[in-house]
């Protein structure tokens, strides 16, 4: 009987933090050692020093194929009930799987409360955190907008006591989700559509959502993940495989600005 429970997905790029992100995950885990996998994502290059633990795999793509393809290679071969991807500059708190799996439904996708993380000292930085979010509609220029999710101030306060609760939207640089739910839902993250590395959230959120399923805040956990001021590897694209931001937005905009305006909106009532 297959005793795997979860399946973390790393996609990565050159990341220095990417062993201690790793070596984290080991850590902080609450699951048995033959219930957890953890799956690194070589994005077009190879780890020079990979973390030596028989939990840890390493799937090396020939080419620098974006952060929406990694993710989708790497559940390509996820062999756990559960699955979670997370950046390569994230820290974790103890027991934090444990506790989100234990309390999640078949149809969710769960996010933990995200705190900002200095990857030089490793710790949370002394920053407010970041619960609940709204899905919000912002310019990127004159021309182009984009789905984002914003700090939520108004449900933080109305939810203050309740740990478990739904949420509109998330950074995106931690999730949690039944791997059925993905094969079902999500099928594979649409890079033809939307380009190669931006507004995965975006597209499962409301996937999720137009198959009766929620975006989930487990407020019992956390993570922290790198403050943007110490810079990104993967996300604003490569050399290789340059980010196409403007398109994947204004695509994201033309396929579902209709449900948010119509129906999610109408919902939530912002």
């Amino acid at each position: 009987m297959n005793k795997l429970k979860l399946s973390v997905i790393i996609p990565s790029y050159y990341d220095p933090s990417l062993n201690k992100t790793v070596e984290d995950i080991l850590k902080h885990s609450g699951l048995q050692n033959d219930e957890l996998e953890i799956i690194v994502v070589c994005d077009g290059y190879y780890w020079q020093n990979p973390v030596d633990d028989s939990r840890v795999k390493v799937l090396h793509l020939g080419a620098n194929r974006g952060m929406r393809d990694a993710i989708n290679a790497g559940v390509s071969i996820a062999r756990g009930e559960y699955l979670m991807r997370t950046d390569e500059h994230c820290s974790f708190a103890k027991g934090f799987d444990k506790e989100i799996i234990d309390n999640m439904e078949d149809n969710w996708i769960v996010t933990p409360t995200r705190y900002e993380l200095d990857p030089i000292r490793w710790k949370r930085m002394g920053i407010p955190p970041v619960n609940f979010t709204k899905l919000v509609i912002q310019n990127v220029s004159d021309k182009v907008q984009k789905f984002t999710a914003v700090p939520w101030k108004e449900r933080d306060e109305e939810m203050k006591d309740v740990m478990i609760a739904e949420t509109m939207g998330m950074q995106g640089s931690c999730w949690f989700m039944k791997k059925s739910w993905w094969e079902k839902v999500i099928v594979e993250l649409d890079t033809e559509t939307y380009g190669s590395l931006i507004q995965d959230s975006t597209e499962m959120i409301f996937k999720t959502w137009q198959s009766g399923g929620k975006m989930m805040l487990n407020k019992n956990t956390w993570h922290a993940h790198r403050h943007r001021k110490f810079g990104r590897t993967h996300n604003h694209g490569t050399k290789e495989n340059p980010a196409k931001e403007d398109f994947g937005y204004t695509q994201a905009i033309k396929i579902w600005n209709d449900y948010y305006q119509n129906t999610i909106r109408p919902k939530w009532k912002i």
